[in-house]
This record gives C-alpha cells, structure tokens and sequence, in this order.
C-alpha cells in the first residue's frame, strides 16, 4: 500500500464543525460533499481512515475531487476546503464601463436619427461603435447596459 502524501487528521473542533455543517443540511450540496469526504478520510484517533477509492464510491463522487479536497485540506486549511475562492477580476473586461455606459444611456435619451420615432438597441448599438464610445458592440449587450438604468425611453 502506498504511503498518501496528503493525510488528514481532523481535530475535535474540526470534526463537530464538519458534523454541524451536514446535520443541519443548510449548506451547498458541494460544501456538505465536501465536509463528507473530510470525515471519511479523517486519519486521527475519531476518523475512519477511509481510502481514496473507498471515498468516491461511497459518496458518488469522482476520486479527483476527494484527493483535491485532501491536498487543499493540508495546503490551505478548512476554511478554503469549505469556502469558495473568489475571484480576483471578472474573466471579460465589461465593454461599458461607467463613462461609456453614461455616454450609451445620454445617447438613447436624445433626440432618435431622423426617420425614426425611437432609438431602437440596434441603432444604438451602430451609433456607439460610429461615434467611438466602444470599439464594438452586440445589440445584446447594448440592451443589458440599459437594462442596468432606469431609462424607459428605449
């Protein structure tokens, strides 16, 4: 049998916390998941001491998960095991950002192009990209940008 790098051996605290966390059943399924396989694999004197394999099987899940959520255990500590990460910047930079977006929504509140009665998204959208407010720009987007203001003139 291989030695496993990752061991887990739970204090009491940690233990009462895990069999808190999935007795009142509050909390996400993955958190519980989580606190599940922490239990399971628990080394110390109060653990069962299960396998990996053993782990996955009993608890439907996949053995990646229980090995990361073991090293994450000894990395990181129960807080980031429990807690998701956030993160640090949106993965797509917004294209309106405030000044653009107060340039969209002063544009929709002016007068409409002559031979319509209203901005409608997709003109706006043309007409942000023409006068240089945004290098480009979906009718979509447009729309979720407005529909952020208060403006019911479009």
């Amino acid at each position: 049998m291989s030695r496993k790098k990752y061991v887990v051996e739970l204090s009491s605290g940690e233990r009462e916390r895990l069999q808190a966390i999935i007795s009142k059943g509050k909390s996400a399924a993955k958190t519980i998941l989580k606190a599940r396989i922490l239990l399971k694999a628990d080394q110390g004197p109060l653990g069962e001491g299960w396998g990996d394999r053993r782990i996955h099987e009993a608890l439907e899940s996949n053995a990646s998960m229980v090995a990361r959520v073991r090293r994450e255990l000894v990395e990181e500590g129960l807080e980031a095991v429990l807690a998701r990460k956030k993160r640090a910047h949106p993965p797509i930079r917004p294209i309106f950002d405030g000044e653009a977006q107060a340039r969209l929504i002063a544009l929709a509140c002016s007068e409409p192009p002559a031979g319509h009665a209203r901005w409608s998204i997709r003109l706006l959208a043309d007409k942000v990209v023409e006068l240089e407010i945004v290098e480009s720009a979906h009718f979509n987007t447009v729309g979720r940008a407005l529909k952020k203001t208060i403006s019911n003139r479009i």
